[in-house]
């Protein structure tokens, strides 16, 4: 106690010294600041003291935001702020945030009204509605007039380490995605500048990471949905009323513990390959829909995200194939991904490397178009409800849009990914029926019901949260 107070005392002498500036209310702000964020009292600001202040006031700055705070202004390399350094660092950033308030303000009225922010957006290859330009803008405007002033602007990016109008765009723009082990059917957007500075392959390293974590930790349900989704009616096998924890019993049974990650190795392999076809894919159908003028609507990236889609899945489906035989292997069927290839090959020809190829294709549409359009739409509504002081929902927020939308598509697009699953593995039935995709739909229907296009979606669903929130703490 005795150190620390003397560190303090010397801290507040050093305070009122350098607080002789031009500035004096400005300085007045910075000292209650420092105190604020300065947790332990000891005249230094440091990493975690800037995230738990920071969190304190309600501000979630992103992914390695703080880092960004104290090494731009850690002159010393101490890897710590203290005041002299903190308030050099406002200074600093108050600046660079003026200079970006002029260019806003095209007018030079003193004023950022909603046009001048989608004007601003659209130079930086971002367009956005006047709905969500007014959404960016509630969310800085304190005093209800519907435009930003410069004090406006200033306190609410202060602690932001932004540096020029692309951060800008950058902080307005991303949303997350996350993969959950199914057809992410629309990629994320990157800017001119993101893809020249490497971020996007950065991104999709990030991605395919995240979901290779994912899907191994969550394979067991995935395998017990394809053996629900197949075994449903008794066709392979006779497991005729198959449960989720008597499937997973069965398959232990069967070939051990190990057995419940079959098919998980070629279902991490596909994620690489499927990912880079998809945004190079998007890329070109964006560049087709609209040139060089900027981002997608809603509508249209529904429709690029479909196309990418449609495209990825063309190449790499017979690794789908692949995945499904290797997910209902039994024990010693195959000795792995080459072998079940050659077999396959050598008894069905090239053609069963396509089983399933139309209902897979027709499954992206209500897949993409529903869990887009219902993100979207959540996502909107809760900022426009809830959105006080920031016009970034955070993570929770995006989390649970991310949840809701793919359970939405999923159910939409599930039937479709049933039929696939079962033409996919019909054709390693010996004497078993060949079905077309709606001889399969007539066969579930006649002898199952209804509901017999949803086997397997139970397993499916309780694998959604874990999912999600695995990807998101790898990719985070």
């Amino acid at each position: 106690m005795g150190d620390s107070g003397v560190r303090a005392r010397r801290w507040r002498a050093r305070c009122q010294d350098y607080s002789n500036g031009s500035d004096p209310e400005r300085e007045k702000i910075w000292i209650e600041l420092f105190e604020q964020l300065d947790l332990n009292k000891d005249g230094r600001i440091d990493v975690q003291e800037l995230r738990q202040g920071l969190a304190a006031r309600g501000m979630s700055l992103g992914r390695h935001a703080e880092e960004e705070i104290v090494r731009a202004g850690d002159t010393n390399l101490d890897g710590l702020l203290d005041f002299e350094e903190f308030t050099h660092y406002l200074r600093s950033h108050e600046k660079e945030l003026r200079l970006m308030f002029r260019s806003l303000d095209r007018n030079n009225d003193g004023q950022i009204d909603v046009g001048e922010i989608q004007q601003a957006l659209h130079n930086l290859g971002v367009d956005i509605t006047t709905e969500q330009a007014q959404t960016i803008l509630q969310g800085i405007d304190k005093d209800g007039t519907m435009t930003i002033d410069w004090n406006e602007w200033r306190d609410h990016f202060l602690l932001n380490p932004i540096t020029n109008m692309e951060d800008i765009a950058h902080y307005w723009k991303h949303s997350l995605v996350l993969d959950i082990g199914e057809n992410l059917a629309v990629p994320d957007e990157f800017s001119d500048r993101e893809r020249r500075s490497g971020l996007w392959w950065k991104q999709l390293v990030a991605g395919a990471m995240a979901g290779a974590v994912s899907r191994t930790g969550t394979a067991p349900l995935d395998r017990l949905k394809v053996f629900l989704q197949v075994h449903g009616s008794g066709a392979l096998g006779g497991l005729r009323r198959m449960k989720v924890l008597g499937g997973l019993r069965g398959m232990v049974l069967e070939g051990g513990v190990l057995s419940l990650w079959r098919g998980n190795g070629i279902n991490v392999l596909k994620i690489a390959p499927e990912s880079a076809i998809k945004f190079m894919a998007y890329e070109q159908i964006k560049r087709a829909i609209r040139g060089n003028e900027g981002s997608l609507r809603v509508q249209e990236r529904f429709i690029a995200g479909s196309l990418a889609g449609a495209t990825a899945q063309t190449i790499i489906y017979p690794m789908e194939v692949l995945k499904t035989r290797l997910t209902l292997r039994r024990t010693g069927q195959y000795s792995g991904v080459a072998d079940c290839a050659r077999q396959i090959l050598r008894r069905e020809g090239l053609r069963a490397f396509y089983k399933g190829y139309l209902p897979n294709m027709l499954g992206i549409i209500p897949y993409a178009g529903i869990d887009l359009a219902v993100y979207e739409t959540l996502k909107t509504a809760w900022l426009q409800r809830y959105s006080l002081g920031s016009p970034d929902p955070g993570v929770l927020v995006l989390l649970g849009c991310g949840t809701v939308s793919s359970t939405c598509g999923q159910l939409a697009s599930y039937p479709l990914a049933l039929i696939r699953t079962r033409m996919q593995a019909q054709a390693s039935v010996e004497g078993g029926p060949q079905l077309s995709m709606l001889g399969q739909f007539r066969h579930i229907v006649s002898r199952e019901g209804v509901l017999g296009l949803y086997r397997g979606i139970a397993p499916n669903f309780l694998k959604v949260i874990p999912a999600v929130s695995i990807s998101y703490v790898v990719r985070h």
